[in-house]
């Protein structure tokens, strides 16, 4: 059963989050730390510890899936050196989201997504 099992769609076609998702977790694991919104930054979480998981284990099919959604080369080949080393004793949970005030524009609420 598929029941309650859906993606957030953040109000976009699937082409447009996909490379909303790539370019939020390229800068996330290039910066360590961004303010998104709250349910841009829930979503970018499962991404964004899915590389992470690729980049301890270190095969090279997990490096190319890797290359395939991160848009930075060196970006790729750091995290895969850090990785191991960073993450090594960690069994998920890579990212912490803390809830900040809300966007002055139009209120929405705001997170700070970082790498732990």
């Amino acid at each position: 059963m598929r029941h309650r099992c859906r993606v957030k769609k953040l109000s976009k076609p699937a082409d447009q989050r996909r490379a909303l998702l790539r370019s939020l977790s390229t800068e996330l694991i290039r910066h360590g730390r961004i303010t998104t919104t709250l349910i841009r930054a829930k979503v970018l979480r499962s991404k964004v510890e899915k590389m992470i998981t690729l980049a301890k284990n270190g095969s090279l099919a997990a490096r190319r899936e890797a290359l395939g959604y991160i848009f930075d080369k060196q970006l790729v080949h750091a995290l895969f050196e850090q990785a191991p080393i960073r993450y090594g004793d960690r069994e998920g949970g890579y990212t912490r989201i803390l809830r900040t005030v809300p966007r002055r524009g139009d209120n929405a609420q705001m997170a700070i997504i970082e790498l732990v």
